[in-house]
């Protein structure tokens, strides 16, 4: 393999090391599941990405269900958000999540806002395009949004006042100048999320919701906290190539090479030689590589074991791509598709979707990967439908006729057609 590597690995080492760092070769916790699994197990995950598609789950519920089986939602909320019970403001003091641009919008430990600062510093350059546009041209607003806030928060976007534009073709936002004007303000770190209500980020200052010992701390060096967010991710992806470690908060890659390479220097990481794998790989110094891996989960679009999709082709041989911006007659396999693990491989992919008016989970489509043993895949499948089916509070299963894997799923659901 590598000449020079630290460590050198067979592809299924560095499959098994990537789900071990993942926390999802853990066996599940029996018995009612509390806030202390929730840390332990938002510990290997790391941050957890945000989404809006509602169509089977809220994606930032999902991750900790792969990792820990059924558990109680709310107690993911008060992790970001602690209500007083009075007046319904957040308790800063007692948050340990909150909200910024990780790898897109995530939940994120409280105490790495510090290592994000660098890029609230950077936001005229980093921010997207429209967003830095209505900063540049409109500075006027941005500062009237701001005192908005300052007076009135925590306020919804919808407060500003400016009119709603139409949508154009090919956006996928309509926001308008005020909405603009807060998304900056909330990339340069002036205005945080409050909470959020049926998805919908409400905006307030910063000392008014993040505990003010965080805020106290010092803003290191924008090196420095580069080097840490690298080496947090090293530490959840396992093995990693610069770029699966660069995306993981959305580094500019300049900045990911120049960081990696310092880390590497110092002996802070170490490179790794895996099998088939073109790019050379790094791994923290304490890398797990379990001998076998015994592992059952749904994994959301967005759970960070799969949300890099070339690095899921590379660790599972698993083409994965979501289609919910496909037109329907295009789609491949589905609007809502979720991987299927079972030991250490991607066994199959199911197209979900909650009908909670008739209080039941259904399998749009059910898809077998070559090679597996569809009626045992079926069954351990139908066990975790059955779990998730009852977490989500629907009734039970029905499974669709799309796919390979339908019938031998239908059959260990035991059901009809749904």
């Amino acid at each position: 393999m590598g000449e020079g590597a630290d460590i050198e690995l067979s592809a299924g080492q560095a499959r098994r090391a990537a789900i071990a760092a993942q926390g999802l070769a853990r066996a599940r916790p029996r018995g009612r599941v509390d806030v202390r699994h929730l840390r332990r197990a938002l510990d290997p995950l790391g941050i957890v990405q945000l989404d809006s598609v509602n169509v089977f789950s809220r994606s930032h519920y999902m991750p900790l269900f792969s990792r820990l089986g059924p558990y109680p939602r709310e107690t993911l909320d008060l992790l970001s958000v602690h209500q007083d019970g009075q007046d319904g403001r957040s308790r800063a003091d007692r948050r340990e999540l909150f909200e910024y641009w990780g790898h897109e919008a995530s939940l994120i430990p409280i105490d790495m806002q510090p290592l994000l600062r660098w890029r609230m510093a950077r936001a005229d350059e980093l921010a997207w395009a429209g967003v830095a546009r209505v900063a540049r041209e409109e500075p006027g607003l941005v500062r009237r949004v701001l005192r908005l806030v300052r007076e009135e928060g925590p306020i919804r976007a919808a407060a500003v006042g400016v009119p709603r534009r139409q949508r154009q073709a090919g956006e996928m936002w309509n926001w308008n100048a005020g909405k603009k004007a807060l998304e900056y303000l909330f990339f340069s770190g002036q205005v945080t999320a409050e909470r959020r209500v049926n998805f919908e980020r409400l905006y307030d200052l910063p000392e008014r919701v993040l505990p003010g010992a965080v805020l106290d701390m010092p803003t290191p060096p924008e090196a420095e906290a580069q080097r840490e967010l690298l080496l947090f991710a090293a530490r959840r992806l396992g093995v990693a190539t610069e770029p699966d470690l660069g995306d993981y908060f959305r580094l500019p890659r300049a900045d990911s090479k120049a960081r990696l390479a310092e880390l590497v220097e110092a002996g802070a990481l170490r490179t790794v030689a895996v099998e088939g794998w073109r790019a050379p790989a790094y791994a923290p110094h304490d890398l797990a590589v379990p001998r076998r891996v015994r592992a059952r989960a749904l994994l959301s679009p967005f759970d960070s074991m799969v949300w890099a999709r070339e690095r899921t082709e590379r660790l599972f041989d698993f083409r994965y791509r979501i289609e919910i911006y496909v037109p329907a007659p295009k789609r491949v396999f589905g609007y809502y598709v979720l991987p299927f693990l079972l030991g250490d491989r991607l066994v199959a992919r199911i197209d979900l979707k909650s009908d909670r008016q008739a209080g039941v989970l259904r399998v749009v489509g059910a898809f077998a990967e070559p090679k597996v043993e569809a009626d045992e895949v079926a069954r351990e499948l139908a066990d975790e439908l059955r779990l998730v089916s009852t977490w989500l509070g629907l009734g039970g299963v029905a499974v669709g006729r799309k796919g390979d894997l339908a019938g031998p799923l239908r059959r260990a659901v035991g059901g009809a057609a749904g």
